[in-house]
């Protein structure tokens, strides 16, 4: 996560307070020296910096804190709050029309990621809102911008309108939002071009476009790692065109974070929609009271639910859950259940949301995220005989064997992937007995890792520091 540096250095100085009984004066101001150098050194804005500070110290040494129970941990709260308020306090999400074609107009400066995160926009309403996405391609300018934006609408099924690039894109935005008409989309973007800086002519055309789409969003692509360069590219545009919105891409990679806390309070334009990864569907709508959770190690648990109801359907966790609490569970069941895991993202990606495990951040990030893909090369390995009855892989050292060699994989990953199944088969056994808040602890142990092997983080205990890695 681009907060990865910050969120150390934030934790390690609020750590300090939340081990004290009572608080004074010098404690505060410590705490806030760690805090001004995390925040400076994520690339923040001084001037955001510096009333970001002057708002935790006012309410962090008034008298209902220093003198109240747990002192340290209402700090905590007080950064908590604050850090939602910079990022933008509360959501906001695009403004959709209830009938009709909502237009969006996508602008930005080359490198930012625009072209993609269009793409991305159109999955992620298309699975969220059931939207009917129409894409135009107006980038003329970028070699195989063009090309790349119908690459990326045929690997979603998304038709893109365009007209190569010797057509003016005022022409090009006028003929597709025609043809979006005809096809009944409801939810066209327009990929308008960009520069590798802001000039006039670059405006100019964004002007017309503008003018001739009537959009009702304009969304700002914004490049996560330009820090509070950020907010000299987002008040150019928005002086010139008015932008409603910003997307945040490249929220994945080792950057310092500096543009998502400098942007909302230094132009007032909110951050609508981020992006956290390279596939097509690693996005997701900002949440600053989240995103605010995360950077202070408090996990990401409302994303999670959200990841998993988009992705898996309440009848199929169900039927999954039935299939595990009987006797019958077996290799077949278990791939299905790994298929569904797939589905929510990487498993970084999901260990990422659980609460304190930035604790354990050098862990995840050495999570093997191909893990699946090895179990599942043992499992097809298997007769569709072997798969329904795993008993007889266990009696037969020929068999596991051949599915060694089939998959490419260790005789010994093959005896872990039936210790696997066999120890889930035995808890689902002893939570039948249990009452229902005991399987609801138990239940939450199997999905994490604990039984099943496949994401749960293993430290190597052994002379100086432990390595992170992690087993499945």
């Amino acid at each position: 996560m681009a907060f990865d540096n910050l969120s150390s250095r934030l934790q390690m100085g609020l750590r300090r307070l939340t081990g004290k009984g009572k608080l004074n004066e010098n404690d505060i101001e410590e705490m806030l020296r760690e805090v001004r150098l995390s925040l400076l050194e994520a690339d923040v804005n001084y001037k955001v910096v510096k009333k970001f500070l002057a708002n935790v110290k006012e309410q962090a040494l008034g008298e209902k804190i220093l003198k109240g129970l747990n002192p340290g941990q209402q700090v905590v709260k007080v950064v908590r709050e604050e850090l939602k308020k910079t990022l933008g306090d509360e959501v906001v999400e695009l403004n959709f029309k209830s009938s009709g074609m909502t237009v969006v107009m996508a602008v930005g400066l080359q490198g930012a990621g625009k072209t993609t995160a269009v793409g991305k926009m159109a999955l992620f309403y298309r699975k969220k809102l059931k939207k009917k996405p129409f894409l135009i391609a107006a980038d003329i300018y970028r070699p195989a911008a063009v090309d790349q934006l119908v690459t990326l609408g045929r690997s979603i099924d998304v038709p893109v309108f365009e007209m190569g690039t010797n057509v003016k894109a005022e022409k090009i935005v006028e003929e597709g939002l025609k043809k979006a008409k005809e096809e009944g989309a409801n939810f066209v973007i327009i990929d308008t071009a960009g520069r590798l800086q802001i000039d006039e002519e670059l405006m100019q055309e964004l002007k017309n476009v503008k003018d001739i789409a009537h959009p009702d969003e304009i969304l700002l692509t914004v490049d996560a790692m330009a820090g509070q360069d950020a907010v000299n590219v987002a008040l150019s545009f928005h002086n010139q065109l008015d932008i409603t919105g910003i997307i945040l891409t490249k929220l994945d990679g080792d950057t310092r974070g500096g543009a998502a806390l400098s942007i909302k309070e230094m132009t007032g334009i909110p951050i609508k929609i981020m992006s956290n990864g390279e596939k097509l569907d690693a996005m997701e709508i900002f949440y600053p009271d989240r995103l605010a959770d995360r950077i202070l190690g408090m996990g990401d648990v409302l994303s999670l639910i959200d990841t998993v109801t988009e992705n898996i359907d309440e009848d199929e966790m169900k039927s999954m859950a039935e299939k595990m609490m009987s006797s019958s569970y077996n290799y077949n069941d278990l791939l299905k259940q790994f298929k569904m895991i797939k589905r929510m993202g990487s498993i970084s990606k999901i260990l990422g949301f659980l609460p304190g495990m930035g604790k354990m951040k050098n862990a995840i990030n050495n999570v093997d995220d191909k893990a699946l893909d090895k179990i599942e090369a043992i499992i097809y390995s298997m007769t569709e005989e072997e798969r329904k009855h795993p008993e007889l892989i266990d009696r037969d050292f020929k068999r596991r064997d051949r599915i060694s060699k089939g998959s490419g994989r260790s005789i010994q990953e093959v005896n872990k992937l039936r210790s696997t199944l066999e120890q889930m088969k035995k808890t689902m056994k002893q939570m039948k007995n249990m009452t229902p808040e005991e399987q609801k602890r138990m239940g939450a142990q199997v999905q994490t890792g604990n039984y099943s092997g496949f994401g749960q983080p293993k430290v190597k205990k052994g002379k100086g520091k432990g390595k992170g890695g992690f087993r499945y």
